[in-house]
């Protein structure tokens, strides 16, 4: 697939004069200033300011992005549609100006405002609350990229009030808060009410005791109301859409019920309305948090679906050319809806025989598998169905009997084989299993690492594989990086780009060429300079924003994503003990002295993830105030993890702490953010790291621990307990912790986590991988304090990043799955550039 050239991209920006006319672009910040928010330009807070430059940038580009639209209506390409429950984007000011070639305006002052520095500015922004983890991350990169690579798409989202929470730590406890991301006005969204949608709900809606309740019978309307925000890609070439379903309801309003008293039910619909896209994944510990999940999936599907058969007919009357023209990815089993939601629109709207409407619906969609966890693939109950979308129901449940068929006629005589392949499971509560849906209903099931697509292929859906062996595929993540490196490690990128030019920015194969510079001497040194600006700046971050001190000369030993048993924070704490003790026992001991970072956020109703975020603060607290450990061991909880947090932390982390239990990591992306910035990896043989050492060489990693296949083959005969017996400073850690060491005025709260690690089987297995873990740590350390080595392996694991590049993924998408090719509108931008100086 054609790349952009990175040098013709800035120029071609430079052709636009978005940065060449300076005093214009000052006057368009001063311009919203005085009459979005009548204040005078020397007076601006630093809010009013952010909103003011982004909008005075968004009236730059958006020239462009009409370009882009117009250019692929009329050249009616395929079009890729992506749609996600999260789009994690993080910041939008740096990231849109650093793609649209202005990142020396940061620098020389073009748009800064005299009372204010240009990182007050974007400090301002709030990271936008629109996904928690990796699925939503992957998601941002990947509309990144398709836009860089000049793909026509457009990604289909929810516009969530509020983010999952904002997470802040109270004696060591996860405290959630609101996150109102959206309580200032998005400069960077556009309302399109013309475009809106309806959705129709099958049940109404009423108030009883205090509580809203569904009430079967009736239809609820609702209005899906489209936000789209610009997804720049670098160059500013292409600037495709985000488009993000707010919710609404038709203008009604019984002023007879508000006049007589009934207050609220005369909005009752509109409180139902507004609390489907309020936050992002409700508790779904309760059956009330289950089914706003669901309506909120119906919701995204519906609207989607909808917007996207309408450009579709805007250009093509023949729906036997929709596969030829939409391809749909499924992100996860989130919007697997979509599968009878389009075979209902093929059927019942465009009057279709069942067979061209399932061949035309397999043909379009195609879908991603996040997950080798069986309880994480999604199944919802019958009922949910009958009581929002009943003709969806009816549709799966006819999707079910055919397959089934289907499945009896290949397999006679295997009832169990039809029960585990069914659409439906029987046990208990009749529930529909979103991934088999996802499976039967498209042309393409892909996993996000080699070793999580053969797992997936042979252990979780292995009758599928079976049953579909050309659907299944590989697509490795990646991560876009003009983000995670060009603007996130602004020293390391331009100490690359001096030595080997810019074209890694476009085509991230080419950091290869830094491999032999790992030899010199002097690049050697330049590098590691860069990595200790880094940890400086984090330091001063830090120090600044919550007053704590870390020691820049230390280990920075990262580890950052969402807590759960299965990646395994529980393992790193148990470690960070280990060495504690041998402190303790040992006070002359040497290694070099580390600085252990934590951050995520755990899910509300997970108790034990929130224990060991509890764990860890506690732990920190003794053992950084502990004399024999103090300047030597320093752990240090980052409460309220996100995409800024992350572009401050990442450039400076020397260590990378990627050690799930093998097999059960489907992929990370954190792992490769980490490996770009030249942090040095310590995981084990899951995921994406797999192929990342493979990449680098494993003599540049430091891999440990069972291989999923071991993990498989002990799960019989594993006992925890051995190895509390027979591994001293295991036991020693273990009996440091339950003595109360680190819980002194709080007896047995941490009660839990011993009866998970020895009475309940230790089912992730932390204490089979511990002796080894503390092993490579061990090895780690004594090769840190050779800063040549330690920087060679660091700069050739740099080089060899270049595979895990979300272009790359996206090239593999649209070759191998979408048939989808660039539709370059770069021949339009001169003179719709020129328009644009002529109006300044």
């Amino acid at each position: 697939m054609t790349k952009p050239d990175a040098t013709q991209a800035t120029q071609s920006v430079d052709d636009g004069s978005l940065e060449r006319t300076s005093g214009s672009g000052r006057m368009e910040v001063n311009r919203h200033l005085m009459f979005d928010h009548l204040v005078l330009p020397e007076e601006g807070s630093p809010r009013e300011c952010f909103e003011a430059v982004s909008r005075a940038l968004r009236d730059r580009l958006a020239r462009r992005w009409m370009h882009t639209q117009r250019t692929q209506d009329r050249e009616n390409p395929k079009r890729v549609y992506y749609l996600s429950m999260e789009f994690l984007i993080g910041r939008t000011l740096t990231n849109n100006m650093i793609n649209l070639g202005l990142d020396s305006t940061l620098h020389d002052g073009h748009l800064h405002l005299e009372h204010l520095a240009w990182q007050d500015i974007v400090e301002a922004e709030p990271d936008a609350g629109l996904g928690n983890g990796g699925l939503g991350r992957l998601a941002a990169c990947f509309i990144e990229s398709l836009a860089t690579l000049q793909i026509p798409s457009m990604g289909y989202g929810l516009r969530y009030e509020y983010g999952i929470f904002r997470q802040s730590i109270e004696n060591g406890f996860q405290i959630e808060q609101p996150d109102h991301w959206l309580r200032n006005p998005d400069p960077w969204e556009i309302a399109r009410p013309r475009e809106t949608a309806m959705v129709s709900v099958g049940c109404q809606f009423e108030w009883h005791d205090g509580k809203l309740r569904a009430v079967p019978g009736g239809c609820t309307h609702l209005l899906g109301v489209p936000y789209d925000r610009p997804v720049v890609g670098y160059g500013g070439q292409t600037i495709n859409t985000l488009r993000l379903w707010g919710v609404g309801t038709p203008d009604y309003f019984d002023f007879g019920e508000f006049s007589s008293g009934d207050f609220v039910g005369a909005i009752v619909d509109r409180v139902v309305a507004e609390s489907i896209t309020r936050v992002l994944y409700p508790d779904d510990s309760t059956r009330a948090g289950q089914a706003l999940r669901f309506v909120q999936e119906y919701f995204l599907v519906t609207c989607s679906l909808a917007d996207i058969l309408h450009r579709f007919r805007h250009s093509n009357e023949d729906w036997e050319q929709l596969p030829e023209k939409v391809a749909i990815q499924l992100n996860d089993t989130h919007p697997a809806m979509a599968v009878a939601e389009l075979m209902r629109v093929l059927v019942d709207e465009a009057n279709l025989g069942w067979k061209k409407a399932w061949e035309l619906t397999v043909g379009t969609l195609a879908y991603t598998n996040h997950t080798l966890l069986p309880e994480a693939l999604e199944k919802w109950p019958v009922q949910f169905f009958k009581m929002v979308c009943p003709r969806l129901l009816e549709i799966t449940l006819e999707i079910n009997r055919r397959f089934l068929a289907e499945v009896e006629t290949r397999f006679p005589n295997d009832p169990v084989r039809l029960s585990r392949m069914s659409l439906i499971e029987d046990a208990g509560e009749q529930h529909i299993r979103m991934a088999n849906l996802a499976i039967v209903g498209t042309h393409s099931t892909n996993g996000v690492a080699q070793i999580h697509s053969d797992l997936l292929r042979t252990r979780v859906v292995s009758d599928f594989a079976e049953m579909f062996p050309h659907r299944f595929n590989n697509k490795t993540n990646g991560v876009t990086p003009r983000r995670w490196l060009l603007s996130a490690n602004p020293d390391l990128a331009s100490l690359i780009t001096e030595s080997i030019g810019d074209a890694w920015i476009v085509d991230l194969s080419e950091l290869r060429r830094l491999a032999p510079l790992a030899e010199d001497t002097a690049f050697r040194q330049d590098f590691l300079q860069t990595k200790q600006n880094a940890k400086q700046r984090f330091c001063t971050w830090l120090e600044t924003t919550t007053g704590q001190q870390v020691n820049p000369t230390s280990i920075f030993d990262c580890q950052v994503k969402r807590i759960h048993e299965y990646k395994r924070q529980l393992l790193n704490i148990l470690h960070v003990v280990v060495l504690y003790q041998r402190l303790r026992e040992n006070p002359s001991a040497t290694f070099p002295p580390r600085t252990f970072f934590f951050a995520g956020k755990a899910a509300p109703a997970y108790r034990l993830a929130k224990r060991i975020i509890k764990l860890i603060n506690n732990v920190g607290q003794v053992i950084n105030n502990d004399p024999v450990s103090a300047g030597r061991l320093q752990v240090v909880f980052l409460p309220n993890y996100n995409v800024s947090l992350a572009e401050r932390l990442i450039p400076a982390s020397d260590v990378s702490e990627q050690i799930s239990t093998a097999g059960y990591e489907a992929s990370g992306t954190s792992n490769m953010k980490f490996m770009m910035n030249g942090a040095l990896t310590i995981g084990t043989r899951d995921g994406a790291t797999i192929e990342m050492a493979q990449e680098a060489g494993e003599e540049n990693f430091f891999l440990f621990g069972l291989t999923a296949e071991q993990v498989a083959e002990s799960r019989p005969w594993y006992s925890p307990r051995w190895h509390y017996d027979n591994e001293l400073e295991t036991r020693a850690a273990l009996d440091l912790i339950f003595s109360g060491h680190f819980n002194r005025d709080e007896p047995g709260i941490f009660e839990p986590i011993r009866e998970t690690l020895l009475e309940q089987g230790d089912f992730y297995m932390h204490l089979a991988d511990l002796s080894s873990y503390a092993a490579t740590h061990q090895r780690l350390g004594e090769i840190y304090t050779d800063k040549d080595a330690w920087a060679r392996a660091a700069i050739l694991n740099v080089a060899h990043s270049g595979k895990f590049s979300s272009d790359r993924t996206i090239a593999e998408y649209a070759s191998e799955i979408w048939n989808a090719v660039p539709c370059p509108i770069a021949h339009e931008l001169k003179e719709g550039a020129n328009d644009v100086k002529a109006q300044d």
